[in-house]
């Protein structure tokens, strides 16, 4: 993969490029962001997980400043994030969920189209940089419009990188892109970590929420948890069991009715079974554990069990 864009030095100094708190927006009577407090470290990856329509888009638009936000205060990248906007705006990338440059331009006219609006210096130059250094140079001639999700995606981030930014906000940057694409692109955003970058990145995906530094987790506009992986996963306390063996579905359909146990989610061949009452859930399961059809492991809750959990947990407080 071809070696990405070298980052100036941060003018910031404070450890904490996003630092912000009682965050809230409102639309009509809809509270979209509920007094939502964030705090972000320079160099870090931080991603932002949560059911469509929970805040995720409209936090990081007000971050930006896209979007003033009706109560609260804060400082990114160590501007007001009320009365700076437009500072904030110049230092920022922003790479919203759909593709949006122009499909009728091929990709070195997209990125020579950008490179005017930020009236970069030496346009020329930095966007033939910017095109070796993303692997874009083969394909420079090729309309945007034709280009697959993964290319697509990759033309996106060289948008977002023209003007040198110190904060990258994506949102759902990697949605509907094939598998080997998403693994290049997350490649590229930890070289870019290396480098200095701070990123905020929302996603569906639990394989991305696992590279993230730390992650947070939002439903009905509520922060509901913060945290490296394994602080999310163990400040859940959750219990988990796993069991395999036969007619798994008739064995999750009777553990379901049983109010000790939140979530009995199918994985493959196998059954995860969780709750939050250790004592409980193993009385619920002892009868189920004499059976001689089933085989039963008691393991680390994953993720995935864990943002299941949260979000059949959440009450949507928004109306």
């Amino acid at each position: 993969m071809p070696a990405l864009i070298n980052l100036r030095p941060t003018d910031a100094t404070n450890e904490f490029v996003i630092d912000v708190s009682q965050l809230s927006k409102t639309f009509g009577t809809r509270c979209v962001v509920n007094n939502l407090a964030l705090r972000i470290k320079r160099g870090e990856i931080y991603g932002f997980l949560g059911p469509n329509g929970s805040g995720k888009t409209t936090t990081m638009r007000m971050l930006c400043g896209l979007l003033t936000p009706d109560t609260g205060q804060g400082v990114c990248l160590n501007y007001d994030i009320l009365r700076d906007s437009n500072q904030i705006k110049q230092k920022v990338g922003y790479m919203t969920q759909k593709f949006s440059l122009y499909e009728d331009l091929t990709i070195r006219e997209n990125l020579d189209f950008i490179a005017r609006l930020y009236h970069l210096n030496n346009r020329r130059q930095r966007v033939s940089a910017s095109l070796e250094q993303l692997g874009l140079s083969t394909r420079a001639s090729q309309l945007a419009g034709v280009l697959s999700g993964g290319w697509k995606q990759r033309l996106a981030l060289a948008a977002c990188l023209l003007h040198e930014p110190q904060l990258l906000l994506l949102d759902e940057p990697t949605a509907g892109v094939d598998p080997a694409a998403r693994r290049d692109f997350w490649e590229q955003i930890h070289q870019l970590a290396a480098n200095g970058m701070t990123t905020l990145v929302s996603t569906h995906y639990m394989d991305e929420a696992e590279r993230c530094h730390r992650l947070a987790y939002i439903a009905y506009g509520n922060l509901l948890a913060d945290g490296t992986v394994q602080e999310v996963i163990t400040g859940s306390g959750l219990n988990t069991w796993i069991v395999s063996g036969s007619a798994l579905w008739q064995l999750q359909a009777q553990l379901k009715q049983l109010p000790a146990i939140e979530q009995a989610v199918a994985f493959g061949n196998q059954l995860h079974i969780s709750g939050r009452n250790a004592q409980a859930l193993n009385e619920s399961l002892q009868p189920y554990q004499q059976d001689p059809r089933y085989q039963w492991t008691l393991t680390q809750p994953n993720l995935e069990d864990v943002f299941i959990s949260l979000m059949q947990s959440a009450q949507d407080t928004s109306l």
